[in-house]
This record gives structure tokens, sequence and C-alpha cells, in this order.
């Protein structure tokens, strides 16, 4: 009878233990996200005052060079090009 007693109060005692360690893992899960954020929250505040471009704004940014510099490459060979058609007629004349 004991025995039985001991068993009975130690499963007990172990359930609420466990009841415990997940309410705690829980909470603890709980401080993980919020301290994740307030890092968060902070970190781009502080790349803000730096005046540092996100990521999507840098690739907008890339891409506008890029179409730029393809831009400019066609102006330089129909430039060339011209320069090239003068040169012929003043040697002609």
């Amino acid at each position: 009878m004991n025995g039985e007693f001991m068993s009975e109060s130690s499963s007990k005692l172990f359930s609420k233990l466990t009841d415990m360690l997940s309410e705690t893992a829980g909470a603890a899960s709980g401080v993980k996200k919020e301290i994740e954020v307030i890092v968060r929250s902070q970190v781009e505040k502080i790349l803000n005052d730096f005046e540092v471009i996100q990521r999507d704004e840098f690739e907008v940014i890339k891409e506008m060079l890029i179409n730029e510099k393809e831009k400019n490459m066609a102006l330089e060979k129909k430039l060339n090009e011209l320069e090239n058609k003068l040169k012929k007629t003043k040697q002609t004349k």
C-alpha cells in the first residue's frame, strides 16, 4: 500500500513537473520571439540612422544602372558611327 502511494504521488509530481516545464518552455519561446523582434527593430533603426539602403532598394537601383549603362553604350556606338560618317564625308570633299 505504501509503495502504491509513493508511485501515485511520484506520478502526480512528475506530471506537475512536466506541466511546469512545458509552461516554462512556452514562456521562454515567447520571450525569445520578443527579444528577436526588439533586436531586429533596433538593428533596422541603426541601419536607417546610417542611411544604409534595404536590399530591395539596392536591387532596384542596380537594375536602373544596368539599363542606363546599356543605353550609354548604345549612344556611344551611334556617336562613333556618326563620327565615322562625318570623317568620310569630309574626306570626299
